[in-house]
């Protein structure tokens, strides 16, 4: 006899789900943001305050990838992530895992510099103006302009990542049909 907590599902719980998108939209924003304020005039109100939203969606974005690591960690250990299986070959699978583990690598890392990146720059940063986070490194001009490199690369590795693995969940609904989209879409799609 199986409990509620390991029986597999057709979909993924509210949580993750929640958790999903709401990093797939950190990540476009974010993306998107600093690719805007480079055509925007230095030293423009608009530049600030795009840059001051950005740092703020990165510090949520942080929050919202620790929640999902932990929750992940419960939701395995205790077996209510359990999904019912799909019928796909081995190697399909562990694509699927090496690219969750791969945009799980990328996602820390491009927090972690961002993060680097503005303590190098040695201004304080603000969560939505609401509270300063405190500066914990110093850094000098060299690491500030490596940090910025480096959280640039990651980003497009990020973007061009999630990319395919957008495309990914696509061709498994459109051409597999195999219900892999449905389990991470909103709603009450139940169907597998």
């Amino acid at each position: 006899m199986q409990t509620s907590t390991s029986v597999s599902r057709h979909r993924y719980d509210g949580l993750t789900i929640l958790l999903h998108w709401l990093t797939a939209l950190c990540v476009i924003f974010l993306f998107a943001s600093a690719h805007i304020w480079e055509v925007l005039e230095r030293g423009t109100p608009l530049r600030k305050g795009l840059q001051s939203v950005h740092i703020s969606v990165g510090i949520l974005l942080a929050a919202i990838i620790l929640g999902r690591l932990l929750w992940r960690l419960f939701t395995v250990s205790t077996g209510r992530s359990k999904q019912e299986p799909v019928a796909m070959s081995a190697a399909m699978k562990a694509a699927g895992h090496l690219t969750h583990l791969a945009l799980y690598i990328l996602l820390v890392t491009q927090i972690v510099l961002g993060f680097l990146f503005r303590w190098s720059q040695a201004e304080p940063f603000y969560f939505f103006g609401l509270f300063p986070i405190p500066d914990v490194f110093n850094f000098d001009s060299v690491m500030t302009r490596t940090f910025g490199a480096l959280h640039n690369n990651v980003a497009w590795a990020l973007i061009v990542l999630a990319g395919v693995h957008a495309l990914a969940a696509l061709f498994h609904h459109y051409v597999l049909r195999d219900g892999i989209l449905r389990r991470m879409l909103p709603g009450r799609i139940s169907r597998p």
